[in-house]
């Protein structure tokens, strides 16, 4: 019999167990402890197996319902069901999988096609049905499904599910086949009804669509005194294009402070929610954002978080295990606990450090620091370089979605990869035209492509929107090398959404030298020092924010019955104190709201703190990676972290670059750039 190979002291065992075992009201503790005997003894069981049948039985019985039968049918699906034998556990897990595969692919195709019209700009436009559909679920019902027919029953009896502190410390010694069979039993570990599932995937279609149609007609913004500051074909979405049009704004010497400061104001107005409703996605709607009095937006903003909120209100129901979405989200999902993000955050955003680079970004604007500045951009090596030259080169690269799909060949073998590997791993993305502003759609099965939705208008694909594609395709590429690189499919994809974050980070830092170089003749180094500064201050930014979405959650699950304006005023108040705990001894301007901006804490809850762990993953990654003495070896490496596949996230940093999570090595790395002078 296959087993997880780990010492069986009493006290780890013990430790499993009690995980393992939840009150059933079906099945009575007498009789899940006569067939956890049964089979220790039928099996010749040792004591790590011991511990798997004893798991598997518990965590069965937990979820056995009187719908599913009686006590002694539970007992007779159990004695028919356990795999006695290594081979036949191995052929079972080999099923499953092969299951697993064919249903999540074809759901996410069905998903795929479903949404088109409004999220693609090549396909017809929405109608009613459309939008009806984009918050339809086709693995809504796939668990109420799968513990009916009970094939969810033999994936737990034969697979149970292993905590997060047990796989990271039983996970040291184990093979990948036995990484791949825990997170099979990962697959089902609670019973959320259909009709609870549909209304979380409702909630966040809703909150999506909101947030992808949030434009902003920057033509049509005035001065107090009536002056228009953009272009009439200027429209920027909330909050991605705001935010990078303030970057790109450091490099116009003549006007660009003026506009930072009308965006500062749009994105105040945004987060209070008086900014007028007819300035939303409006392109006829002239006005003035720092004393427009118009007829404000109704709290929507909010009202899209509450009504995610109480679709997971509903979902912790039937979540014993991790009874809050909050709980869920980190200890499931991030697989890191949100006290231990809090607490890596704030190391970096408390340390000295940040006022000491402050202070370089003070000399170099020549004014005192203002509050956008926290997306100060130059230290980045285009912030020298003019953005209109950039964008004239890449609208002749890439006029459509096409030409960049014909250029991700070459994209990838001048980052390092060898010919034919480019062209597999290129076969296997689709680049297509978003309606918003962009993003990478992995691929859940090896008959499916990973898809890259870029905004590209008619005149074809400005700087703004190649930094992002390229970020985009270092998803795609990662979701190609561990999907159709993987060994076994429970593993394929990364630890967390941050590991994917880090991958694009990793390309998007390198977009410039990724132009042919006819056209830029320039490159910069990813561990230069004005690259770790730029690294460091993202870092400080984004984990600001991230403070923010999680602290604003806790303030929702203690007030599950509050109102949009009660969550809108709440989460202001938020925003201005750990503004004034760590951003404002920097930046100044005391209670500023400007860190609840981030559209994320709208349509993807509690995202946002992928973002600076993906951050600091990268960094650790880019360190490790400079050892490598030439792009090839560079491509190899990359391609070999990113084929761990879905370890815990601390395993999986330790397999590829020796060391846990952590904000020491960029802490140090600033130190030294410090010390050595910039």
């Amino acid at each position: 019999m296959q087993t997880f190979r780990f010492l069986p002291s009493l006290a780890l065992c013990l430790i499993m167990i009690t995980s393992c075992t939840h009150n059933s009201s079906v099945i009575s503790p007498a009789t899940v402890a006569s067939l956890q005997s049964e089979l220790t003894e039928r099996c010749s069981a040792d004591a790590a197996q011991t511990v798997l049948i004893e798991c598997g039985v518990s965590q069965a019985a937990a979820l056995w319902t009187a719908e599913d039968g009686s006590e002694q049918e539970f007992c007779t699906f159990v004695r028919e069901n356990y795999c006695d034998t290594d081979s036949q556990r191995l052929a079972l897990f080999e099923s499953l999988s092969r299951i697993l595969e064919n249903i999540y692919q074809s759901a996410d195709l069905l998903t795929v096609d479903l949404l088109k019209p409004t999220q693609l700009t090549n396909a017809s436009e929405p109608q009613t049905p459309d939008w009806i559909m984009s918050g339809y679920s086709p693995l809504a019902h796939f668990s109420d499904d799968m513990f009916a027919n009970r094939l969810a029953f033999v994936c737990i009896l034969n697979f149970p599910h292993f905590s997060l502190e047990e796989k990271n410390t039983l996970g040291k010694s184990w093979t990948r086949q036995e990484w791949a069979m825990a997170r099979m039993g990962d697959v089902f570990t609670t019973r959320v009804p259909a009709a609870v599932n549909a209304a979380l995937a409702q909630a966040n279609a809703d909150a999506e669509n909101y947030i992808a149609d949030y434009n902003i007609y920057m033509g049509n913004l005035r001065t107090d005194d009536g002056r228009q500051l953009w272009p009439e074909d200027k429209i920027l979405l909330s909050h991605w294009n705001l935010r990078d049009e303030l970057k790109a704004l450091y490099s116009d010497k003549e006007s660009g402070q003026q506009k930072q400061e009308m965006i500062y104001q749009v994105m105040q107005r945004i987060i209070r929610q008086d900014i007028p409703q007819q300035a939303i996605n409006n392109p006829d709607f002239v006005w003035q954002p720092y004393s427009s009095q118009d007829a404000a937006e109704p709290y929507t903003r909010y009202e899209h978080i509450l009504a995610i909120a109480h679709a997971l209100f509903e979902e912790d129901k039937y979540c014993p295990a991790a009874p809050t979405g909050i709980e869920r989200n980190f200890e499931e999902g991030v697989e890191i606990p949100a006290a231990e993000l809090d607490s890596l955050f704030r190391a970096l955003v408390g340390s000295p450090e940040v006022k000491a680079v402050a202070s370089i970004i003070r000399d170099r604007l020549g004014r005192e620091l203002r509050p956008y500045d926290i997306w100060y951009d130059g230290f980045k090596a285009r912030a020298s370089l003019n953005e209109d030259a950039l964008t004239a080169q890449t609208r002749k690269l890439y006029p459509d979605a096409n030409a960049f799909a014909a250029d991700m060949w070459r994209l990838l073998t001048q980052m390092g990869f060898y010919s034919e590997d480019a062209r597999n791993i290129a076969h296997h993305i689709v680049v297509e035209p978003a309606r918003g502003s962009g993003h990478a759609w992995p691929c859940l099965g090896r008959k499916e492509d990973a898809r890259l939705r870029t905004r590209i208008p008619a005149s074809g694909m400005d700087y703004k929107g190649y930094n992002i594609a390229v970020h985009e395709f270092g998803h795609c590429v990662e979701q190609v090398l561990d999907m159709y690189y993987i060994d076994y499919y429970m593993l394929s994809g990364v630890p967390n959404t941050a590991y994917t974050e880090a991958s694009a980070f990793l390309w998007q830092h390198r977009d410039l030298q990724l132009l042919p170089q006819s056209a830029i003749g320039h490159q910069s180094s990813a561990i230069s020092r004005e690259a770790i500064l730029d690294q460091f201050w993202s870092m400080y930014e984004i984990m600001g924010v991230s403070l923010v979405d999680m602290a604003m959650w806790q303030w929702i699950y203690a007030h599950p019955d509050a109102t949009p304006k009660q969550l809108c005023e709440a989460t202001q108040q938020i925003a201005k104190d750990i503004w004034n705990e760590y951003y404002e001894p920097v930046l100044g301007e005391h209670d500023c709201v400007l860190l609840a901006v981030y559209s994320h804490m709208v349509n993807a809850p509690m995202y946002l703190p992928n973002y600076p762990l993906g951050h600091i993953v990268q960094y650790q990654l880019e360190e490790h990676l400079a050892g490598c003495s030439s792009q090839t070896e560079f491509a190899n490496e990359y391609a070999r972290i990113y084929r761990l596949g879905r370890l815990t996230p601390k395993q999986w940093m330790i397999e590829a670059v020796g060391a846990a999570p952590s904000v020491t090595p960029i802490l140090n790395a600033v130190k030294n750039c410090i010390n050595q002078g910039v």
